[in-house]
């Protein structure tokens, strides 16, 4: 099961509370084109595997839960010094 880091539960909180998110919602990440995509939701779709972790709610397209099943979601800053989320092994 993905595991969710500190510092990624913090973005992630940060970016419900800035997207005014209902009580329950949470982060999705679904296939995109060639990679992943990470948009608010509030609620897990029908299949999405539901991480509960560091006070925040995480739901997995069932592929993506298949491919992120032993990574860990983190958060690191990029190139312009912003936060991001990032997967690592």
């Amino acid at each position: 099961m993905l595991t969710i880091s500190e510092s990624a539960a913090e973005v992630i909180k940060l970016v419900l509370v800035g997207g005014d998110s209902p009580e329950g919602s949470g982060l999705r990440i679904a296939p995109a084109g060639e990679g992943l995509q990470a948009s608010i939701a509030a609620e897990p779709q029908s299949g999405d595997e539901v991480i509960e972790e560091s006070g925040v709610r995480v739901f997995l397209e069932p592929q993506v839960a298949a491919l992120l099943g032993d990574k860990v979601l983190d958060a690191e800053r990029d190139s312009n010094g912003e936060l991001a989320l990032a997967v690592r092994d």
